[in-house]
């Protein structure tokens, strides 16, 4: 009996074009580059839209040296309808994945109009791409952000009640939900998911691919992992008095490789569904660490001390949240496998190697 490692049955097959191709708009980008890679390892041909407002070309690199070829480039926006619609009456598309958005919320606060216009006219302008053609299922890059500051309880299921997120950006996910819900609602046979990200950290094992901010980094572990590099003199904690077990707020942390593994989920579930759905699907760990554990934890991992300080409580900071995961569990067969201490060693080494440092 023959046995293949799965990278050469996956080169086999992408050699006679035996390959299901994907759809992945904003695949460039932070975790839409390493759902690129899963979807590669689970036997797909990631297919990336990207103009690269919000990202770096670079990746393209580090995705080649991880898969062994360069994979699909569509350079364009995803708000062109035309061309859309042009590639998939050409080539067989099974399964489209959306991220592409704009995703700081304080950036959000400063140019509102910036993010309504990118993260919803680019939801709809795939959506109708999604009701042109039926028999594609649709994965959308969903947060937490619309459950908002969590009343009574810091776990929270997909049945736990929706707020109006305070933020444009929080809004622009609130109000996606909300249109692809109204759209199955008219086409019933849609089969249409939402995953709710909670917060992803770390990077891919290779150092080939990881976070790579556009300026200054908006999310807490490339900010870590740059002030540890010395582009920055000190990381400021903001906030050390919320009734939280240390005073700093609480988040669910996710490694971005199970993230992006919990798409190739979502897309299998889609495509053997035999029935439309718009299924709503929490993705995290299932526990919640606070800021400074998170601090601590890259420092003891890396065994590098962090000059950090407390600033002032953030306006519109959530305290504490994390993830119920029972559902993801049920109905994807899926659940988070990474800690984080994997999320902070494979960060830095990330880190270290876009900087160079040994």
């Amino acid at each position: 009996m023959l046995f293949f490692h799965t990278s050469k049955i996956v080169e086999f097959l992408y050699l006679w074009g035996m390959l299901k191709k994907v759809l992945v708009t904003g695949g460039a980008g932070y975790i839409g580059s390493h759902t690129v890679v899963e979807l590669f390892n689970a036997g797909y041909e990631p297919v990336l839209l990207d103009d690269f407002r919000n990202s770096n070309e670079s990746v393209i690199d580090g995705l080649s040296n991880i898969l062994g070829d360069r994979p699909e480039l569509l350079k364009h926006d995803v708000c062109n309808t035309d061309y859309l619609r042009d590639y998939i009456r050409k080539h067989e598309v099974c399964g489209i994945i959306h991220f592409a958005a704009y995703k700081a919320v304080g950036e959000s606060v400063e140019n509102p109009l910036r993010y309504y216009q990118n993260n919803v006219e680019g939801l709809v302008s795939i959506l109708k791409m999604v009701s042109e053609n039926p028999e594609i299922p649709f994965v959308f890059s969903s947060s937490c952000t619309v459950y908002g500051e969590p009343q009574g309880q810091k776990e929270v299921s997909e049945k736990t009640p929706k707020t109006i997120p305070t933020s444009p950006y929080g809004f622009t996910k609130w109000l996606g939900e909300k249109i692809i819900d109204d759209l199955f609602f008219s086409q019933k046979k849609l089969r249409l998911m939402s995953l709710r990200y909670f917060n992803p950290i770390g990077a891919h094992s290779s150092t080939q691919i990881g976070e790579l901010p556009i300026g200054k980094p908006n999310n807490l572990l490339p900010f870590i992992t740059q002030t540890a590099a010395g582009l920055h003199e000190k990381l400021t904690i903001f906030g050390d008095s919320y009734p939280t077990i240390d005073g700093t707020c609480v988040r669910d942390y996710i490694h971005v490789v199970d993230l992006a593994e919990a798409h190739v989920k979502a897309l299998d579930y889609l495509i053997n569904a035999k029935d439309g759905c718009h299924e709503i699907v929490n993705i995290g760990t299932g526990n919640g660490s606070s800021v400074l554990q998170v601090v601590n934890t890259f420092e003891k991992v890396n065994d590098i001390k962090l000059n950090y300080e407390f600033g002032p409580n953030r306006p519109g900071d959530v305290i504490e949240i994390y993830a119920n995961v029972d559902y993801a569990k049920k109905l994807l067969g899926w659940s988070a496998k990474k800690t984080i201490n994997d999320a902070v060693k494979d960060a830095w080494n990330w880190e270290k190697s876009i900087r160079s440092i040994k």
